[in-house]
C-alpha cells in the first residue's frame, strides 16, 4: 500500500500538511513544481509538510488539492484535515500558541481601556484593525500588552511586532521563524522605512518586491480562525497599506491592533485615542487607588523601596499628577528626581515650571518625553500648530468648541477637523462632563511649547 492511500485511510483524520507531503511524494512532484501549479510559495508548502504552519486557509487546501488532482475521496480527506486544524487551533492550550511578548511592569489605571478593546477585538463582529494613537509615553504599549495577554489567554494565537523605536519594555517570546515571517511583513508595510538593524533577536529580512510572499507565509500560518497580530510603534511615514489590506481579505479572522502617534486613516479603521490618566480635581487631596496618584506612587516605591506616603505626601502626589496631567512617562521622570530631593522640594519646582523635570535622571533614554514633543509638535500640520500657539496664549485653561471660531477665523466644521488634530496629537485632552464637552492644553505642552518659542526668540 502506498503512502498516500495508508495515511488517507486512516480512521483518524492526519494532519494536512503529512496529507499534502504523501500526495506530493506519491506522484513525484518537487515542493517547487507544487508551488508554480498551485501558487502557493515553497516556503508555506514547506512550513506546512513540516508542521510549523498547522491551519492552512481554505483557499490554501483548494488550491493544493487542484494542483495535486486529487480524486474526490482523497479531496475530502484533505478538506477534512484542513477543517479540523483550523477548528484546533495551532495548539490545544492557550500556553502552547504563539504568545505576546511578557510586560516587565504592572498595568495601573487602564481597566476601562483594555476592558474595552478585548470586547470590540474578540466578540463576534470583531474590529479587524484598531489604531491606538497617543502623545509617547501615554502608555500606548502597556495597554497593547495587556489587551493581548487577555486574548491570548482566551485562547487566541498572538503575533507581535515592534518597529524600531517602539519602546521595548517587555520580553519577546515568538520562535525565530514566526519572527522571519513578521520582519518580512513589517519590512513590507513600510519599504522605505530603515527595517530593523539595531533589533535585538529580530533577523533582517527584506521583502519582495510585490510584497505577496510575507503576506501568503503569515496567512498560512495563521489560517482562517480568529488570531491578533500587533504592530508596536508603527512610523509615522506613510505605509503600503494594500498590503495590509491584503492580508485582511486573506486571513478572515485576523484582527490587527496597531500603536503609533498618528491613524492611517484608512476605511475600517478604528482610531482609539489613548489620552493621560485622570488626575484629581483641584479641590481633591491624593487617593491612592486614584488612577493617576497610584502609577505616581508606583513610580516613587520604584525609587524610594522605603517610602510610606501620609497626608501630605498624598497631597503633594496629587498636586504633582495634576502639574503633570496623569501623563505615565512624565510621572515616572519626575519620580525619579526623589534620589536628590524630597516631595515638597519636588511639587513646588513642578508648580512654577511643568517641563522641568522631563528629563528622567535614569540616563538611559532620558530626554524621551521633551525629544517626543518636540518631534510631535514638529509633525503638526500649519492649521492646527498656529491654533496651539494661539491656545498657549490663553489665559484660560479650558475652552469648549465654540471658543475656537473666533481665535482661528473659520467656521465650525473647519474648527472641529483643527481640534480633532489636535485631539488625535496628544497634546489636547477632552473632558465629557454634564455641561458639555470642554478641552485643555496639556499642562506640560503648554510650558514646553512657551520655553521653546522663548529659546527660539533669544
Amino acid at each position: 500500500m502506498n503512502t498516500a492511500v495508508a495515511v488517507s485511510s486512516s480512521s483518524e483524520t492526519p494532519e494536512v500538511g503529512a496529507l499534502i507531503r504523501a500526495h506530493r511524494l506519491r506522484i513525484g512532484m518537487t515542493q517547487r513544481q507544487l508551488a508554480d501549479l498551485s501558487t502557493i510559495s515553497v516556503r508555506a508548502i514547506r512550513d506546512l509538510e513540516q508542521g510549523r504552519a498547522r491551519r492552512p486557509r481554505t483557499d490554501t487546501v483548494r488550491l493544493m488539492a487542484e494542483a495535486l488532482r486529487l480524486g474526490p475521496r482523497a479531496r475530502a480527506v484533505l478538506e477534512e484535515a484542513g477543517r479540523r486544524s483550523r477548528g484546533t487551533g495551532l495548539g490545544p492550550a492557550p500556553a502552547e500558541l504563539p504568545a505576546p511578548p511578557t510586560a516587565l511592569h504592572p498595568a495601573l489605571g487602564r481597566d476601562a481601556e483594555v476592558d474595552l478593546l478585548v470586547e470590540e477585538l474578540s466578540s463576534p463582529r470583531a474590529e479587524r484593525l484598531v489604531t491606538v494613537v497617543g502623545l509617547t509615553g501615554v502608555g500606548k504599549t502597556r495597554l497593547a500588552l495587556e489587551v493581548a495577554a487577555r486574548l491570548h489567554t482566551a485562547g487566541m494565537p498572538v503575533l507581535w511586532w515592534d518597529y524600531p523605536g517602539a519602546p521595548r519594555e517587555h520580553l519577546a517570546t515568538a520562535p525565530e521563524p514566526i519572527l522571519r515571517r513578521l520582519s518580512a511583513l513589517a519590512a513590507g508595510l513600510y519599504p522605505d522605512h530603515p527595517d530593523h538593524p539595531d533589533h535585538p533577536g529580530h533577523p533582517e529580512v527584506a521583502a519582495p518586491a510585490d510584497g505577496c510572499a510575507p503576506a501568503e507565509d503569515l496567512a498560512a500560518l495563521i489560517g482562517d480562525g480568529p488570531a491578533l497580530l500587533v504592530l508596536d510603534g508603527v512610523p509615522a511615514a506613510p505605509g503600503r497599506l494594500d498590503r495590509l489590506a491584503r492580508l485582511l481579505r486573506d486571513c478572515p479572522g485576523l484582527r490587527v491592533l496597531a500603536t503609533g502617534e498618528d491613524p492611517w486613516e484608512v476605511p475600517g479603521e478604528r482610531v482609539f485615542l489613548l489620552g493621560p490618566l485622570e488626575v484629581p480635581a483641584a479641590t481633591e487631596t491624593g487617593d491612592p487607588q486614584q488612577a493617576a496618584v497610584r502609577m505616581f506612587l508606583h513610580q516613587v516605591r520604584r525609587v524610594r523601596p522605603e517610602f510610606t506616603p501620609d497626608p501630605a505626601d498624598l497631597t503633594r502626589a496629587a498636586a504633582v499628577c495634576r502639574g503633570l496631567d496623569g501623563h505615565p512617562a512624565a510621572l515616572a521622570a519626575a519620580a525619579s528626581w526623589l534620589v536628590v530631593c524630597d516631595l515638597a522640594a519636588l511639587c513646588g519646582t513642578l508648580g512654577a515650571d511643568p517641563s522641568a523635570f522631563l528629563d528622567h535622571l535614569g540616563g538611559r533614554g532620558s530626554g524621551r518625553i521633551r525629544d517626543a514633543l518636540n518631534a510631535r509638535l514638529d509633525r503638526l500640520p500649519a492649521g492646527p500648530r498656529e491654533l496651539l500657539d494661539l491656545l498657549c496664549d490663553q489665559p484660560a485653561e479650558s475652552f469648549a468648541l465654540a471658543d475656537l471660531l473666533p481665535l482661528t477665523g473659520r467656521g465650525l466644521p473647519d474648527s472641529g477637523r483643527l481640534l480633532r488634530e489636535l485631539l488625535l496629537s496628544g497634546v489636547v485632552r477632552a473632558a465629557h462632563e454634564d455641561d458639555g464637552s470642554r478641552f485643555r492644553v496639556l499642562g506640560i505642552v503648554r510650558a514646553h511649547r512657551r520655553a521653546r518659542r522663548a529659546a527660539t526668540a533669544r
